[in-house]
């Protein structure tokens, strides 16, 4: 199938360079009308000019498309509102929202500022919470919305020196579970992407002959895919380097112990039993884990009887 944007409106934060330029080149390559969103600060998120985004802007007009440029920090919820609400002048609607804005402030936890800590937070999370809370209620009343988180393995798997990203990254996938949930009967489809691309972010962390293979193309791929009218929902895809993958959180069947053996050492006796991979599965809310559990002790009080 051929995958387009016509007619659509799509906002992409952190779209004057890397990943979110390429993205917003992509959707509006493909028939989106595009906000590229670029608050225009460094790597660290000091600064800020929206100079990066006017050219993204330029080179999508200049390609045919229709772009309008915006600087909204999307740490700010009010800019952020401002932004949306000129978007909805412009075009009418807002169709796509693509989460991508982001910031590093690399230290090992011992020596990291709780300063440092919370600015990573504030961009990464909060500027996802932010961006899908102003498109929320407009994507309800037009009964149709994609949203696209950008989470990491950093996140998902930890990385030393990240414990900030690391937990903004993983957080984003709590939003993502529950955000599906709640958007599901207003055709909301939310889904997260795990990019490893060579962008400002990393150039600096790799060899030149590695960078040159972590195509931000091949991440974009991946966002598209996640955010056009048959998109999935609730995927957490991994893109990099032309590789494509599924991260999923699963739980496993785990076992019931009687009261009489709810203590360490029983726990500890039925460790192996209770993180067997066997009958594992994931699951859908967070209603099922306890559905499960309360199952396994309904079976053993009646096979008591």
């Amino acid at each position: 199938m051929k995958v387009a944007f016509n007619n659509q409106v799509a906002i992409v934060t952190g779209a004057g360079n890397g990943l979110g330029k390429t993205h917003a080149l992509a959707l509006a390559d493909r028939g989106a009308k595009v906000v590229v969103n670029d608050f225009g600060g460094a790597r660290d998120g000091s600064g800020g000019s929206t100079e990066a985004a006017e050219e993204v802007v330029a080179q999508i007009r200049k390609n045919g498309g229709e772009a309008i440029a915006n600087g909204a920090n999307v740490a700010d919820f009010e800019q952020v509102t401002q932004m949306v609400d000129e978007t909805v002048k412009q075009w009418g609607r807002v169709d796509i929202l693509i989460n991508n804005a982001g910031i590093l402030r690399d230290k090992s936890f011992s020596k990291m500022s709780l300063d440092d800590f919370k600015a990573v937070l504030d961009v990464h999370l909060m500027g996802s919470v932010n961006c899908s809370k102003a498109v929320w209620n407009i994507m309800r009343e037009q009964n149709y919305g994609r949203i696209v988180m950008t989470t990491s393995s950093s996140g998902l798997y930890g990385n030393f020196g990240q414990s900030n990203y690391g937990a903004a990254k993983m957080a984003v996938i709590g939003l993502m579970n529950t955000l599906v949930l709640e958007g599901a009967k207003h055709n909301i489809k939310v889904n997260a992407l795990a990019p490893t691309a060579g962008t400002r972010m990393t150039e600096d962390l790799l060899p030149p002959e590695i960078f040159k293979l972590l195509t931000t193309e091949a991440v974009t791929a991946g966002a598209l895919t996640l955010c056009h009218e048959e998109a999935p929902n609730r995927i957490t895809l991994c893109a990099g380097v032309g590789g494509y993958s599924v991260a999923r959180i699963v739980e496993t069947e785990g076992v019931f112990l009687p009261e009489s053996d709810q203590t360490p050492e029983d726990v500890l006796a039925h460790y192996a039993q209770i993180t067997s991979a066997v009958g594992q599965k994931e699951l859908k809310a967070g209603s099922e884990q306890g559905e499960k559990f309360l199952n396994k002790a309904m079976a053993f009080i009646k096979s008591q009887r």
